[in-house]
């Protein structure tokens, strides 16, 4: 089968490795997005699939826009039997959806018709799911909304981080793909359409979902720390800073004498003993301070930050 693999970040990277590791597949091209400076020192680097793709001596194409003519033109000349797309970056016109024979073919990270959009795999960690999955599915000219093919469901770990959870779902991903293939060119699967009134989302992520609202119960802010990771990350306001935290539920019963020098309990308030700290959230609930990192400065654990910044109960995070 002739495949043009289309995707750019480490999350595609299993399954393009996976294909070229079979002798029914050949890879004609490899797309992916353009080199970007990244950094602090605005570096330009190449995407994780350039990387993949040139150490294994396929062609690499960068069209800056995946609509211009060009890159239809591009396409048509690959004349792949499938498109496989994968964390591409670039919406897909209509008018190319039928250059392929059997389609573009996406691996999405979620158990469609949940969590449709850029950020499956956060959301859902966000939300406090402790199931999600993968799905191979026939793109269509909406967001995420074509015919389902296969899907494997999977656990998320009550502490995974979404970098973690990526990892282990596409791996999952790889050998679902291969089969999602061969099983499109044998005509052995039946194309399901989503039910979309069942249809969530998962939007693009933005620099302010990870502000912290002291008011939610510390499991929901942890959820917001495992999913927000790496960006935007939990973060908050501290002496007129903006510091990133790390943290987890502490147990439900502090007992009387911790609850009287917490107070007065206003979300967002600091309880401190020796070196370690609690932070009083929603719901009556603590999160246990793990570390922190003030803008500007490098990451610090909970003993090092209420030492160097002489943190005192009473204290407050966020915006009194």
């Amino acid at each position: 089968m002739r495949v043009v693999f289309c995707g750019t970040p480490l999350f595609a990277v299993p399954a393009l490795k996976h294909l070229l590791s079979q002798s029914d597949f050949e890879i004609a091209a490899a797309i992916t997005q353009p080199d970007r400076a990244r950094g602090r020192g605005q570096e330009v680097s190449f995407s994780p699939v350039k990387e993949t793709a040139l150490a294994a001596g396929i062609p690499v194409h960068q069209p800056e826009k995946i609509r211009a003519p060009e890159a239809q033109e591009l396409l048509e000349t690959l004349a792949p039997d499938v498109i496989v797309i994968i964390a591409y970056g670039q919406i897909i016109p209509r008018r190319l959806l039928a250059i392929p024979k059997l389609g573009w073919i996406n691996l999405h990270a979620s158990l469609l018709p949940k969590y449709r959009g850029a950020a499956p795999i956060n959301w859902a960690i966000v939300n406090g799911e402790s199931e999600t999955g993968v799905t191979s599915m026939r793109i269509d000219a909406g967001m995420d909304t074509g015919e389902m093919l296969l899907q494997r469901e999977m656990e998320i770990g009550p502490l995974e981080t979404a970098p973690e959870l990526a990892a282990r779902m596409s791996e999952l991903g790889a050998p679902l793909m291969t089969e999602t293939l061969r099983a499109l060119a044998a005509g052995t699967i039946s194309p399901r359409p989503q039910t979309h009134e069942l249809a969530s989302s998962a939007p693009m992520l933005k620099k302010e979902d990870g502000r912290i609202d002291w008011s939610r119960s510390a499991k929901e802010i942890f959820n917001r720390i495992r999913g927000f990771a790496p960006w935007p990350g939990a973060y908050t306001s501290f002496r007129g800073q903006t510091c990133h935290i790390w943290g987890e539920p502490a147990p439900a019963d502090l007992g009387e004498e911790r609850r009287k020098q917490a107070k007065p309990n206003v979300a967002g308030t600091l309880l401190v003993e020796r070196n370690a700290a609690m932070v009083h959230c929603g719901g009556a609930t603590y999160l246990r301070l793990l570390g922190v990192k003030l803008e500007g400065r490098k990451r610090v654990s909970a003993a090092e930050f209420i030492n160097g910044a002489h943190l005192f109960s009473g204290e407050h995070f966020g915006e009194t």
